[in-house]
């Protein structure tokens, strides 16, 4: 098993990808001697226009292309090396599922693909379409979903085998605001349990509210990298934020920062909520008035495999995974074990009736013995034995 380490996860060192044609003629130069590193834990941004080489990146990464020149390891070994592929879930651009299966047997696939016991598929099969809000229509077909749908099923499948590092490319594309936000969320838990998880996406506040570090690309160049916070820092500029003041205190504080800097105040504006929070308030507001809808319904929460567990939950999904993997009995067996048992319980009751002087109260039966009839014996002829038996003790007293 692959195990993370203080080493990173991806190291790329004069990474180059030169596309030819026919003639091995230079056709495209998409990634230049590039140099980057992923380390565990973290959320990596690749950002660019498109043409900058973000896709052709990740298909290196995941060992679907071959790099012209440089070098590229991912968990200390070569792309191709087919050990490290049970621990890296992706999410393509474009999430190309069989349209006629429906999402129950979409993730049943995936997960046989990456050999999960069939306990462990179901349960995680029902905790992730329950986290993308898909349960109700578990058993619809996918042909029949729209792109933000389709898209969430895309997501559970790269969560399908817990993947240590998880590449996403456009992972947002065609979600609503409810779905992005949720898909953020989750990025934001999988990074608390030191998950790594790389990240390519056009929508930048989306990069913004979850990436760590992150790489601009253009023209398969990195022209910038670095935190968040290095990369949106914005040196030329002060900002003082307040309670609202009244227009008097304003011009009192210009007044002075004009006299002690020598410059006037740029703007004041009111501050105003962001347009993504106005929408979830809306739609949280329609939930509570139970107002229906035939897209994707509130989201659960994040799936229980993909959040810390414990020993006793370790210790009950082995037990269940034995109780469903045990070999079913068959009906013949469990005929001829009743039939052993009918006749025992025949038997001792049949000695209990001979032996006792009387009868003893009825007991509690078992299930099988009170489908057994309690057999009768004639007490006369038991009173019978007992009196010939005695007449003939009186028979030997003279002669001895």
């Amino acid at each position: 098993m692959v195990k993370q380490s203080s080493n990173p996860i991806v190291e790329a060192v004069g990474l180059t990808k030169v596309f030819r044609d026919f003639w091995m003629r230079t056709k495209a130069l998409a990634v230049d001697h590039i140099d980057f590193e992923i380390n565990p834990g973290e959320i990596f941004g690749l950002l660019g226009p498109n043409g900058s080489g973000k896709s052709t990146t990740i298909k290196m990464i995941l060992g679907l292309l071959h790099k012209t020149s440089g070098q590229l390891t991912v968990f200390g070994r070569t792309p191709s090396d087919v050990t490290v592929k049970k621990h890296i879930g992706f999410l393509p651009e474009e999430s190309y599922l069989y349209r006629y299966l429906n999402p129950q047997e979409t993730l049943d696939y995936y997960g046989r693909l990456f050999g999960l016991d069939r306990a462990t598929r179901r349960r995680r099969i029902e905790e992730l379409l329950e986290m993308v809000g898909l349960s109700h229509v578990a058993h619809r077909p996918i042909g029949e979903f729209s792109k933000g749908m389709a898209r969430r099923i895309g997501i559970a499948q790269a969560l399908i085998n817990d993947p240590e590092f998880l590449i996403l490319d456009e992972p947002t594309s065609g979600l609503d605001p409810i779905g992005t936000k949720q898909v953020k969320d989750l990025l934001l838990n999988l990074r608390s349990r030191n998950k790594t998880i790389l990240l390519s996406s056009h929508l930048l506040s989306d990069v913004q509210d979850v990436c760590d570090r992150m790489v601009m690309l253009y023209g398969g160049t990195i022209r910038a990298e670095g935190s968040v916070d290095q990369l949106l820092e914005d040196t030329g500029r002060t900002i003082i934020q307040s309670p609202r003041l009244k227009a008097e205190t304003i011009e009192r504080v210009e007044a002075v920062i004009r006299e002690s800097e020598g410059i006037a105040i740029e703007k004041v504006s009111q501050p105003r909520q962001r347009l993504e929070d106005l929408f979830l308030d809306i739609v949280e507001q329609a939930r509570r008035e139970q107002v229906e809808t035939a897209g994707a319904t509130e989201s659960g929460q994040t799936a229980g495999f993909l959040r810390a567990q414990g020993e006793g939950d370790e210790l009950i999904e082995s037990l269940t995974r034995d109780a469903l993997d045990a070999p079913p009995v068959r009906a013949t067996e469990v005929k001829e074990a009743s039939r052993e048992e009918v006749q025992r319980v025949t038997t001792d009751k049949v000695v209990e009736g001979l032996t006792s002087a009387a009868p003893e109260p009825e007991a509690k039966a078992t299930e099988v013995s009170r489908k057994v009839e309690r057999p009768r014996v004639d007490q006369s002829m038991i009173d019978d034995l007992i009196d010939g038996v005695g007449s003939s003790d009186d028979e030997d007293e003279p002669g001895e």
